[in-house]
């Protein structure tokens, strides 16, 4: 049974599918979850609401994920709660249910049954979960999108490579998991997000998740003014390097090895198996330049 699902309406849609993204450990650069933000805000749908949530209550442990406090003039007037919720969006030719939370800390199989139980009631037959990790690759090339599918020929199609990875996972990995076994089509896409300059947003990783998804879900996604905020950031990031050899030569290292790994093939890096090099003060100086840079937002 599904904990602390609520509905406020149950929308007609057609041809929907699901898509879910979490903020956390699924979540580098915000890239994902960024992703999920964009399809809410730039759908046909006006003011698109929530048309069902699922109690943080019962799922959020509030020391490690604390609610905000809104003040006006001094006076405490709104606790904003960790939101978990279900979007309509609308597109030329079909919908889509977007989901968007935090990662959960608690009871994440009750969780999971309450966004099945979303998708079934909204007639959705596939979950596509979008997902970004942190990886040895450089900022000044493509963002490649990796992930699998319960069609092998979409797989093909798409061009999807399945990862090696095996580990501890998040909660998209369990979603994709417990759809596949309620019967439902699953398509996992995760985009890799450069470990030097891990400080969302991520611009190029965002658009790839959504570029991606467009072909899976054959969405008209127009994406331009992503790519003006990918090439704004990609130049930011190009002056917080300056001068500086040492994380210039990393740069041109993974170039090299990006390069190598993707001539006349379709594969992607996205899991690196390698150990990534320690360069925390070239960390923190990009970080702490974008960190000051503002007027990025979408």
């Amino acid at each position: 049974m599904a904990d602390g699902l609520h509905w406020e309406q149950r929308p007609t849609l057609r041809e929907p599918l699901l898509v879910a993204a979490f903020e956390g450990w699924n979540d580098a650069g915000d890239a994902a979850s960024g992703a999920a933000d964009w399809l809410v805000q730039h759908s046909d749908m006006p003011d698109p609401a929530p048309f069902a949530t699922i109690d943080s209550d019962e799922h959020v442990d509030y020391q490690s994920r604390r609610p905000r406090v809104e003040i006006n003039n001094g006076v405490a007037t709104a606790i904003q709660w960790p939101e978990h919720a279900c979007y309509a969006t609308r597109w030329r030719d079909r919908d889509v249910v977007v989901v968007r939370g935090i990662e959960p800390n608690l009871r994440w199989q009750s969780y999971c049954d309450g966004i099945i139980d979303v998708a079934r009631e909204t007639s959705c037959t596939t979950v596509v979960t979008l997902g970004a990790l942190l990886g040895d690759v450089p900022h000044t090339r493509a963002t490649r999108v990796t992930g699998t599918s319960t069609d092998p020929e979409l797989d093909e199609t798409l061009g999807l490579v399945a990862s090696r990875y095996e580990g501890p996972t998040g909660i998209v990995g369990v979603l994709t998991d417990r759809c596949r076994s309620a019967g439902l089509d699953t398509v996992s896409l995760w985009a890799p997000v450069p470990h030097y300059v891990a400080n969302p947003p991520n611009p190029p990783a965002t658009r790839a998740l959504l570029q991606r998804l467009a072909s899976v879900a054959r969405l008209p996604l127009a994406l331009d003014r992503l790519d003006q905020l990918t090439e704004l950031w990609r130049a930011q990031v190009d002056r917080a390097l300056g001068d500086n050899d040492e994380m210039l030569a990393y740069v041109r290292e993974l170039e090299a090895r990006y390069d190598a790994d993707h001539a006349g093939t379709g594969d992607d890096p996205a899991f690196p198996d390698g150990p990534i090099p320690s360069a925390d003060e070239l960390v923190d100086e990009v970080e702490q330049f974008l960190r000051e840079q503002g007027g990025t937002d979408g």
